[in-house]
């Protein structure tokens, strides 16, 4: 019995046990998985899987195929796609599965379809497992070992684009089962939101609980209005355990896709939704409050119990900004490069009713900050450069994967006592900080290097702020009739 017959019917064992393959269907299967192969040799061997989660047995598999050489180790990744693919049940069978479970409870049905996608590989949780995550300075902050940095947010109007124009882009459902970008194993489940269609999937590269993204049916820009709102309330009364929030619609504050209209969110209350109250303010007529958000970025938190008040408030917020100009703050609403405003919208639900947190943000640039005003300063650059979008907005910071070499290397130099090296000098502001705190006694280097990415973390979200005084986030509520309360 060759070890690639084994292989083989243990994977299908383990969809069996794992991934609802029926046994009328594991001879199809089976079929599939050696068609993937190119049809090896193979002969049934009656070999059980055990496995409950697909990191060893992907391993196994991997080392048995390379081994007799069905691909290489640098083809492991396509050919586990299109294995795990084939065991993988249709896009109708999960659908149906989850709206039953839907309709009784959201939550239950959230868990289930989560733990399918990891089940099946998309959702990459051993990996993301490995990545540093920590919090410091009233933030999260995690290291992105599992994707590279991502620093061009021209690719952001493209809409990551896809290679021949099927699919239009990196989140339309046509990718579904679709073998660019290995999304063999990819399934979607249905939405309904303000009427329209959508759908919503997990990220494979997810940064907190559950992350997941709600994605219109049709391929439209991305863009906030009053339905934004409503969409958004709609999701969290289907899943009150979630979170869900909208990137703003430009370059830069936005995020990877713009091309396409879709929210995020997921089972992962943010910093940002515990931050309190800087001041409350109230209207006549509006059954709730709006509070200005003890936070470091611009953000106003709109609270009801009543939907249609609370969109528009939001709306009219929103319009406000999006047309709002104060060039003593380097506010400009447009100008020969475009618009520059846009809020960023994110709804928890509480026992208060809907807590619609509207971000304040600006895309505009300056000969100073050509990278963006109110973005991550030069100086923090070497720490974070990409667009600070809906995520980290919230408090929850990616950091690229190769700050845990470099920070390493950074904090063996402060433990030696040595001086930075020409190569690190992108790094001096971070080796000065947190060499101050480690002299000052208390912390280890390594304890003083996370004090110190928390507070650069925390300067960013400043950067971004539009208003730097909270008073002129009140007086901005006050031209629109809100009072202090």
């Amino acid at each position: 019995m060759n070890d690639l017959s084994i292989i083989v019917d243990k994977l299908v064992s383990y969809a069996r046990k794992n991934l609802g393959l029926a046994r009328e269907d594991e001879m199809c299967a089976r079929n599939a998985v050696l068609d993937a192969l190119g049809s090896p040799e193979y002969s049934f061997s009656g070999a059980e899987c055990k496995d409950r989660s697909p990191e060893g047995l992907i391993e196994e598999f991997v080392g048995v195929c390379v081994e007799n050489g069905i691909f290489t180790a640098e083809q492991a990744e396509e050919y586990t796609d299109k294995v795990m693919g084939a065991l993988t049940l249709s896009p109708q069978h999960i659908r149906r599965s989850f709206a039953w479970r839907a309709a009784r409870d959201g939550k239950k049905a959230t868990d289930w379809f989560y733990t399918y996608c990891v089940k099946n590989d998309y959702v990459k949780k051993s990996k993301l497992d490995k990545n540093p995550r920590f919090e410091e300075g009233g933030l999260i902050i995690t290291i992105n070992k599992a994707k590279p940095e991502f620093r061009d947010p021209k690719k952001a109007a493209s809409g990551n684009s896809v290679k021949g124009g099927y699919p239009k882009c990196a989140i339309c459902r046509e990718n579904e089962g679709c073998p660019v970008r290995n999304k063999r194993t990819l399934r979607t489940v249905d939405l309904v939101l303000d009427g329209e269609k959508w759908f919503w999937q997990y990220s494979p590269y997810g940064y907190f609980a559950q992350h997941g993204i709600a994605v219109n049916c049709e391929h439209t820009p991305m863009h906030v209005d009053r339905s934004t709102f409503i969409k958004l309330m709609d999701f969290v009364d289907m899943f009150p355990h979630y979170f869900i929030g909208c990137n703003a619609p430009l370059p830069r504050i936005g995020g990877s896709v713009l091309a396409h209209d879709h929210f995020q969110g997921g089972g992962e209350i943010l910093p940002m939704h515990r931050a309190g109250a800087f001041r409350a303010m109230s209207r006549e007529g509006f059954g709730g409050i709006v509070e200005i958000v003890n936070w470091p970025g611009t953000v106003i938190r709109v609270v009801s119990k009543y939907r249609s008040q609370i969109a528009d408030v939001c709306e009219e917020l929103r319009s406000a900004w999006v047309g709002y100009t104060n060039t003593a703050l380097g506010i400009v609403a447009e100008d020969g490069q475009g618009v520059h405003n846009a809020v960023s919208p994110t709804v928890v639900k509480t026992a208060r009713g809907y807590e619609m947190s509207v971000i304040l943000r600006s895309n505009i640039t300056s000969e100073l900050y050509p990278d963006g005003v109110f973005h991550a300063h030069p100086e923090f650059h070497s720490v974070k450069k990409e667009s600070i979008g809906l995520i980290e907005a919230q408090g929850l910071f990616i950091l690229p994967g190769r700050l845990e070499e470099e920070l390493s290397a950074v904090e063996g130099f402060i433990e030696r006592g040595e001086q930075l090296p020409p190569e690190y000098v992108a790094f001096n502001l971070v080796y000065e900080e947190a060499k101050e705190l480690y002299r000052a006694g208390g912390c280890t280097a390594f304890k003083a290097i996370r004090r110190e990415l928390g507070s650069i973390c925390n300067r960013i979200l400043e950067n971004t702020a539009v208003f730097k005084d909270k008073m002129l986030t009140v007086k901005f509520m006050e031209n629109l009739g809100f009072e202090l309360i």
